[in-house]
């Protein structure tokens, strides 16, 4: 046992004492290069291309990211059109209208009382109070449960019904079976005032409020599609070109005023939109194959339209021109995929933005395996199912690690940073020590789980002898008979 076991046994009886950063970056283990060009990119707001092997950390970069950017300040909003509904409008509000818009939409809530508060004539009229025994139940009983009596119905009016109803009408509202306008007086003049259901209360607006709804119910009607409050980091991997892009959906009845929705609330943001003012992060970005053009001409106007992507669709006509995207790409390959990136996408983000090499090894040192230490509590908290492990185990891990770098990169005294398989073990150690009832995941966990933990491909050679025997084992008659044509040159009459 070496030096740096001893001290560390002393100081970290086991991984729960081993202090986790709460700098997201700082929890990227083995990539200092990478951290670092990472928070420039995040403060200048540049592109960033991140190539390496699976399970290095670029996923961990691309999202702690957005902790070093600023929140987003504009929401997007898509607006009726009444001359032309299939072209809708664009809206972006700023943080501080969103905000007051909220603030206006509660001053036209009104008062909430309880039923027994208002008049009782209204509350009859609504339907809360029986007329016969003068028993409150809910609105929705037709018959009061006390006397079983059919309440009153709703319009049933007094002599003054009609003339409220026309002074209602000029505030945009009148009676129905939810809603009583009646007069009360307020200081030297009568102002209307509106009951309404509100569940089992009844809301009551006056006419400041009345106004107040009137001037918003006169507003073109809206959708906000990215709203303000939103996660700046926005996760593309593998997304479809409708969900990268947006979408407008299908109405079977075309968006017919009375029938269908109209074409803006049909509207549905992508994720180049949901990441404006935000970070847009792709793995494998390769894989989107020709939608990397789509991603380029975002990146250049800083906008892309929502159009309807499916021609048999009533959306396909809807077009909503300018939605703002202006993101911060992160994209990551791997090594063998580089060439397949979209030549002027690649130069764009050359142009403005960096390209980062993530690292597979690092070297064996102290100040390294206190780093794996700390990788290794990283990886128990955020699963949160298996206990912490004893040092003795933690030595197994990290012995592991140092296996592993001379196998896989052919590196001597280094400790390999593919530690997504790694946090595999862990997980699978974790999982035994849970079935055995350890408080602690012990060295005995750690070497079953080496054991078990171990690639299919070198269980099949194990098991097998080779690939191909394995190959061979599983085909039926048929599929070696297809094979031996294969190798003959020969093809089927």
């Amino acid at each position: 046992m070496g030096t740096f076991y001893v001290d560390f046994y002393n100081e970290y009886p086991d991984t729960s004492y081993i202090k986790i950063p709460t700098n997201p970056l700082d929890r990227v283990i083995g990539q200092d290069d990478a951290v670092k060009i990472a928070m420039v990119a995040a403060k200048q707001k540049r592109h960033l291309l991140l190539v390496g092997p699976p399970g290095v950390g670029k996923s961990m970069i691309a999202q702690a990211m957005s902790f070093y950017i600023e929140r987003p300040t504009e929401e997007i909003r898509v607006v009726h059109n009444p001359q032309y509904p299939e072209r809708p409008f664009v809206e972006i509000k700023t943080r501080e209208e969103v905000m007051a818009e909220r603030e206006e939409e509660t001053s036209t809530s009104g008062l909430i009382i309880d039923p027994k508060e208002a008049p009782t004539s209204v509350a009859e009229r609504l339907g809360y109070r029986c007329s016969k025994c003068g028993f409150y139940s809910s609105p929705s009983d037709a018959v009061c449960p006390n006397c079983n009596s059919p309440k009153i119905q709703m319009g049933t009016q007094g002599p003054f019904g009609d003339v409220f109803n026309v002074i209602g009408a000029a505030f945009g509202v009148q009676n129905n079976l939810d809603k009583v306008t009646l007069t009360r007086r307020n200081g030297d003049h009568d102002e209307i005032i509106v009951y309404e259901r509100y569940n089992d209360k009844i809301r009551v607006l006056d006419e400041k409020t009345l106004e107040r709804r009137r001037r918003l119910e006169k507003k073109s009607p809206s959708k906000t599609i990215v709203p303000i409050d939103r996660n700046p980091f926005v996760l593309a991997t593998g997304a479809s070109e409708t969900e990268l892009l947006g979408d407008v959906r299908h109405d079977p009845y075309g968006g017919h005023p009375q029938l269908g929705t109209l074409p803006y609330e049909r509207v549905i943001a992508g994720a180049v939109h949901e990441a404006h003012q935000g970070v847009l992060f792709i793995d494998e970005i390769t894989h989107l194959g020709n939608l990397q053009r789509y991603i380029l001409t975002a990146m250049q106007e800083k906008s892309f339209p929502i159009t309807g992507r499916n021609p048999q669709s009533a959306g396909a006509s809807v077009r909503v021109d300018k939605v703002p995207a202006d993101f911060i790409l992160v994209a990551a390959c791997n090594i063998n995929d580089l060439p397949y990136i979209l030549s002027p996408l690649r130069s764009r983000i050359v142009g403005n933005g960096y390209e980062v090499l993530m690292k597979t090894t690092m070297k064996d040192t102290d100040e390294n395996r206190m780093k794996y230490l700390q990788f290794i509590s990283q990886e128990i908290t955020m699963d949160g199912k298996i206990p912490h492990m004893t040092m003795e185990a933690a030595e197994l891990i990290i012995e592991e690690g140092r296996k592993r770098a001379k196998m896989i990169d052919k590196k001597n005294n280094e400790l390999t940073l593919r530690l997504r398989e790694l946090g595999g073990l862990i997980r699978a150690a974790g999982d035994i020590a849970v079935f055995k009832g350890n408080k602690l995941i012990e060295k005995e966990d750690v070497e079953e789980a080496v054991k078990l933990y171990v690639p299919v491909e070198e269980k099949i050679t194990k098991e097998y002898g080779s690939m191909a025997a394995a190959y061979s084992s599983e085909n039926t008659t048929s599929q070696k008979d297809f094979y031996n044509y294969n190798l003959d040159d020969r093809s089927y009459e």
